[in-house]
């Protein structure tokens, strides 16, 4: 089914992190069993290792998310901070190369890009060593909106800092913009204050194992309906088992989209949220959000970087089967 529909009377502003990637790419890499169960990587202090590759590539959920965004039709805009350097500047000429709108991008004077060196195993798991620089030491006034009024907000991980968080989540309340969050692990580890803005989301998108730190439930149907007495929209999802909708009148449960060969696991995870975020901006139904959300995330996972795979409006994308039940 091919998706040709004019979207761009609608904008996405998203907010987040940015930064930038080096993938090195080796058999090196393979994880080892430890005796006690747990994989490690190791490597001897002082030697010198041959890897079979280097890619360079930007992330960051919300830059991730801003990609999908676009690349459906969406009016995009990005808010965030980066570094006066070089990798701040590949960040924007990415975003630029998908006409995302940066006029609301900050320049830290203090700090670098947040930055990611990403070990790549040829099975596709990968270890991160992270500076999360810029993309963590700012704030955000009501006045860094400049007057935007964005349909919807989409939020990724802000390393738990929740003063932004509710200056984001009281400007949009005062101008109607509808938010989709896909929350972090810092913003879960503080749960109680995360519990509180929760109903005041219109999309809640997150893992199998996220979600059982705020919901009781051993399935994803389970964990689903729970959540969906908070929030409009529910999607959790648990990696290649699939994932699991609800929208308060029905239940979407999907597998697998299809089975590819894993290349890199970086940005699946935002590739669903925002896909899904997407497809329901754009209007389409349940079915159809949890199954360009599901392909848009396959896609990913067979590239390279966060952003390669994204799909793009023209994208052919086919049917997958879908449990659908009345709530």
């Amino acid at each position: 089914m091919n998706i040709h529909q004019h979207r761009d009377n609608t904008t996405v502003l998203t907010v987040g992190a940015a930064v930038q990637d080096v993938f090195l790419k080796g058999a090196i890499f393979t994880p080892q069993k430890e005796d006690n169960g747990e994989m490690v990587e190791e490597f001897v202090l002082g030697s010198k290792n041959e890897i079979e590759g280097v890619v360079f590539s930007t992330g960051g959920g919300a830059t991730n998310g801003a990609v999908t965004f676009a690349r459906q039709g969406l009016h995009t805009m990005y808010l965030g901070k980066i570094g006066d350097d070089i990798a701040g500047k590949a960040i924007l000429e990415d975003l630029h190369k998908d006409a995302v709108d940066t006029s609301l991008v900050g320049c830290s004077t203090d700090y670098g890009t947040g930055y990611s060196c990403i070990l790549l195993a040829p099975n596709g798991e990968r270890t991160i060593l992270s500076y999360r620089g810029a993309s963590s030491h700012y704030q955000i006034l009501e006045s860094d909106f400049n007057d935007v009024k964005p349909d919807w907000i989409f939020l990724t991980s802000m390393e738990g800092n929740f003063e932004v968080l509710e200056t984001v989540f009281a400007y949009a309340k005062h101008h109607n913009i509808k938010i989709a969050m896909n929350p972090g692990k810092r913003e879960l580890k503080a749960k109680e204050q995360l519990k509180k803005l929760i109903p005041q989301l219109t999309i809640l998108s997150m893992n199998k194992e996220e979600m059982q730190q705020l919901y009781p439930g051993e399935t994803l149907q389970d964990l689903v309906r729970t959540a969906n007495k908070d929030v409009h929209y529910v999607v959790a999802t648990d990696g290649p088992n699939g994932a699991v909708a609800a929208d308060r009148w029905h239940i979407v449960t999907a597998g697998m989209y299809e089975d590819v060969p894993v290349i890199d696991r970086t940005g699946a995870g935002d590739a669903f949220s925002s896909g899904f975020t997407a497809m329901i901006a754009a209007g389409e139904h349940l079915e159809w959000a949890v199954t360009y959300a599901s392909a848009n995330s396959t896609s990913v996972v067979s590239k390279i970087g966060a952003k390669a795979g994204i799909l793009h409006i023209d994208a052919n994308i086919h049917d997958m089967p879908l449990d659908v039940k009345n709530l």
